[in-house]
């Protein structure tokens, strides 16, 4: 049977990730893989989590099921810090929550969800979008399509467009909206924008699938969440796949959810079960060690407040990187300018250069970044942001 099988590709990022190893260059420079860095380059143990895991550590007392869902206390405290603790939909009863591995592992599930619920939708996502999205939702046998989102010429968005692709999709496909920090554009809607689109949603029919995997990175916790509040608010159904990897740092232990909101309460409990049967089909119950932590964090005050510390210290020194790099490319690279790195949220952001000079980077200072120039802003450090701006503008001179 096996020997059926064709090799296929390496994904590029994880290929860049072996070079990026392999590579004993002392200046070498990782800005590929999407992951948030300190200054010495470590993916640090928040303190917070440290603090949950001794408790954890001392006080389980089983290793038995946690059932189908998750950890439910966890579920509800994810739904409040993705909607507030008094949104109109959680008032209501609208929201079923399932715990999931990851945020990949909540995607996997909305898709074979949304597959259940009508076999021929379409997915549409944004051009460009997280390269994975795409094979996530084939995978479920759903057909993908695109629609316009970022300007490559102006670094900007193209909402017109944009509105335009938006006010043509038929009820019964899903629109895949990215909550904040867009990856791998950095360019993200504004309030007034978030209201067009809802109001184009409710105007089609179609749903909205929203992916907030890096609410805390742009401006805050709260902030990061209006477009999903607001949208919530207004439409009658929603599905929202989520991620503690950034925001807790807990990348290694694969803890997400996905929440359903229905129409009201009892069509919430039949989205649950559907829900729920999905995630039997594909791992049967989730791990405990992720949803644990992160509910214990949000059950402490003292650890909560700890929580927000470090999060508004890793976001921080990210904006600061943004208007960093804005300032050393635009006094090196002359003819160029990079202002739209300022205007940016999140970890990511398109440099802009080719594929020569991104090839350059690589082969010639070993810096690492994907083909498509998206550069991972917290890989830059104040010992390694000089280097690597004196690269750029040697490669785009």
């Amino acid at each position: 049977m096996f020997s059926q099988l064709k090799p296929l590709p390496t994904d590029p990022i994880l290929g860049l990730m072996a070079a990026f190893k392999a590579d004993t260059n002392a200046n070498k420079i990782d800005l590929g893989v999407g992951v948030y860095k300190d200054e010495q380059g470590n993916t640090p143990v928040l303190k917070a989590v440290k603090k949950a895991e001794e408790f954890r550590l001392a006080n389980e007392a089983t290793k038995s099921y946690i059932g189908l869902a998750g950890n439910l206390d966890y579920c509800q405290k994810m739904e409040q810090l993705l909607l507030g603790d008094a949104h109109p939909a959680l008032l209501a009863d609208r929201v079923r929550t399932a715990q999931t591995p990851g945020g990949t592992g909540s995607l996997r599930v909305a898709a074979e969800f949304i597959k259940r619920c009508n076999d021929d939708a379409t997915v549409w996502v944004t051009t460009p979008t997280w390269a994975n999205h795409i094979s996530l939702f084939e995978a479920a046998g759903l057909t993908v399509k695109e629609y316009p989102y970022y300007d490559y010429e102006n670094k900007g968005l193209l909402f017109d467009e944009m509105v335009n692709a938006l006010s043509q999709i038929p009820a019964g496909d899903v629109v895949l909206l990215h909550a904040c920090c867009h990856n791998p554009s950095g360019m993200d809607l504004n309030a007034e924008q978030w209201q067009t689109v809802t109001d184009i949603a409710k105007a089609q029919g179609f749903t909205v699938l929203i992916d907030i995997a890096y609410q805390g990175f742009g401006t805050s916790l709260d902030e990061d969440a209006a477009g999903l509040r607001l949208l919530a608010s207004q439409v009658e159904e929603l599905i929202i796949c989520s991620s503690c990897s950034k925001n807790f740092g807990l990348y290694r232990d694969r803890i997400g959810a996905c929440s359903i909101i229905s129409k009201d309460a009892s069509g919430a409990d039949v989205s649950n079960s559907v829900l729920l049967s999905v995630v039997r089909s594909i791992y049967s119950m989730p791990p405990a060690h992720g949803a644990d932590i992160v509910s214990t964090i949000l059950a402490s005050s003292e650890l909560t407040t700890m929580w927000h510390d470090e999060l508004d210290e890793m976001r921080s020194r990210i904006n600061e990187f943004r208007s960093l790099l804005k300032e050393k490319l635009n006094a090196k690279c002359h003819g160029m300018d990079f202002s739209f790195i300022e205007r940016q949220h999140g970890m990511f952001s398109f440099l802009g250069i080719n594929k020569e000079q991104i090839e350059r980077l690589q082969k010639e200072y070993s810096i690492y970044i994907v083909g498509s120039s998206r550069v991972n802003v917290a890989g830059i450090s104040h010992a390694n942001i000089d280097y690597f701006a004196d690269a750029v503008a040697e490669v785009t001179k």
